[in-house]
């Protein structure tokens, strides 16, 4: 037991080596090449005193336009993730995540009925977060009334649901003015971050936090999720107030994230079922391994997307592309989980 608890820790020291790899590689991906040699040069001439030789352009290049969109990136794609990973632990469905459970549709359109408003950027994460939580609520009452097949009834409810966020969500688009808010809201929704900024990541950052370290703090008691009520209350835990706790900070995590990114699905069903695969369900070790591969994964789709074609590719296309072949080749080969 002791030898499998090293191994699966040693894998989080890899995805943390693996990240912080593919988060400086990130630095010389994109139009304008910046060598290894200037890029710490402007990365230590903000901490020694570095005689400047280098133009202005490359600093406002790597703090201005890259350095923001990588750590958005990670910051969303951890996000979503976590979120993924510990609704399917309370829901105790492999199928959930917060695209099918709503979340990602209710937060969708609450920040495009925000856009359409004028709202501003904080306005924006606010109108995301209450129809996220909207969302997630009406899944999980209608769901509990069904009672021969409540996984299935789940799923089903989530579906149901996110259609009728989709489709209030189309009504905006069709309302919506055709020059200034109609592109805006469509290119929004396909998910990008070409956009993202220093504002953007502190505007994220606060409700990200909020939401991931209480999940952190408290990722051993999630493996009770997964008992039986009696069974956990025997233990001596409150599973409703646990519960409460997962919904607000995984719904809060993935309305700021919707906000300022537009729709990214996939990320929240297959990464948290890579990390399963890899260093198994216990929370203690699979949390921690999903952030690392929930940031890596789409820091490296982010990538991809801004270097593949010459135009920008918006992330919602790839993360599908890539994330549907690859949960069906996790399907297959893990029949029985």
């Amino acid at each position: 037991m002791e030898s499998t608890n090293e191994k699966t820790h040693g894998y989080v020291w890899i995805f943390l080596i693996c990240l912080i790899a593919i988060f400086f590689i990130s630095f010389f991906i994109g139009r304008y090449p910046v060598s290894i040699e200037l890029l710490l040069k402007v990365f230590f001439s903000k901490i020694f005193p570095i005689s400047k030789t280098w133009p202005d352009t490359i600093e406002t290049i790597v703090f201005q336009i890259r350095l923001p969109r990588i750590v958005g990136a990670m910051l969303v794609g951890a996000s979503l993730s976590v979120s993924g990973a510990v609704y399917q632990g309370m829901f105790k469905n492999p199928l959930v995540s917060p695209d099918i459970l709503g979340v990602s549709a209710g937060s969708a359109f609450g920040a495009a009925l925000a856009i359409y408003l004028s709202f501003s950027i904080i306005g924006i994460q606010i109108c995301s977060f209450i129809f996220g939580l909207i969302g997630v609520l009406l899944v999980y009452l209608i769901s509990t009334k069904v009672k021969e097949d409540p996984l299935i009834g789940l799923v089903i409810t989530g579906v149901l649901v996110g259609s009728i966020f989709t489709s209030l969500t189309s009504l905006i688009k069709y309302i919506a003015d055709t020059n200034d808010k109609l592109p805006t809201i469509t290119f929004w929704l396909m998910g990008s971050l070409s956009s993202f900024s220093t504002r953007d990541i502190k505007a994220i950052l606060v409700p990200i936090s909020i939401g991931i370290i209480p999940l952190y703090i408290l990722r051993w008691k999630l493996n009770v999720l997964s008992l039986d009520e009696d069974e956990a209350k025997t233990l001596g835990l409150n599973t409703g107030k646990i519960r409460a706790i997962v919904i607000i900070c995984s719904t809060l995590m993935t309305a700021a994230s919707v906000s300022v990114s537009g729709m990214i699905g996939w990320i929240g069903l297959v990464i948290p079922h890579l990390s399963r695969i890899i260093v198994g369900p216990d929370y203690r070790v699979l949390l921690p391994t999903t952030i690392l591969l929930g940031s890596s994964y789409l820091l490296m789709i982010d990538n991809i997307s801004r270097t593949l074609l010459t135009v920008e590719i918006p992330l919602g296309i790839l993360t599908s592309l890539m994330g549907a072949p690859f949960f069906i080749f996790l399907l297959l080969k893990n029949k029985r989980s």
